[in-house]
């Protein structure tokens, strides 16, 4: 079993930016390769995959609405990945949970697939005021 915990969600203007956190503990994240995602779910809208990066941290999943803005990363350890979201706009409001993959397999891919990830935190909100 793996607990995620994300971190570093609040309030901020449009043009600002957050810098989201998730720590994952239990299941050996950092030591399988594990992909571990970025999710969001907007007021009234179903949930988005925003980003991914795999074990290696080589390779990384953007969504395109967040293209160009958000960075995703993983440090060394493996077991913590970070979200960078600049520029941030009104409709990125929302509640981010990181996720990780359902199978060790990615040590060099990212899922591109939703489904592919099964082990949820409970979320950080995070709201963009106009």
């Amino acid at each position: 079993q793996v607990q995620l915990v994300e971190s570093g969600g609040g309030l901020v203007q449009a043009g600002g930016s957050l810098r989201l956190s998730c720590a994952a503990s239990g299941r050996t994240v950092s030591n399988y390769a594990y992909a571990v995602g970025w999710f969001r779910r907007g007021p009234g809208k179903e949930r988005e995959y925003v980003a991914g990066i795999s074990w290696s941290g080589g390779s990384t999943y953007y969504a395109d609405s967040v293209k160009g803005r958000f960075t995703i990363s993983r440090g060394d350890a493996k077991n913590t990945v970070s979200l960078q979201m600049n520029n941030l706009k009104s409709e990125d409001t929302g509640v981010y949970y990181c996720a990780v993959s359902s199978r060790a397999s990615y040590y060099y891919t990212v899922p591109d697939n939703p489904a592919d990830f099964a082990s949820w935190g409970q979320g950080t909100q995070v709201t963009v005021a106009s």
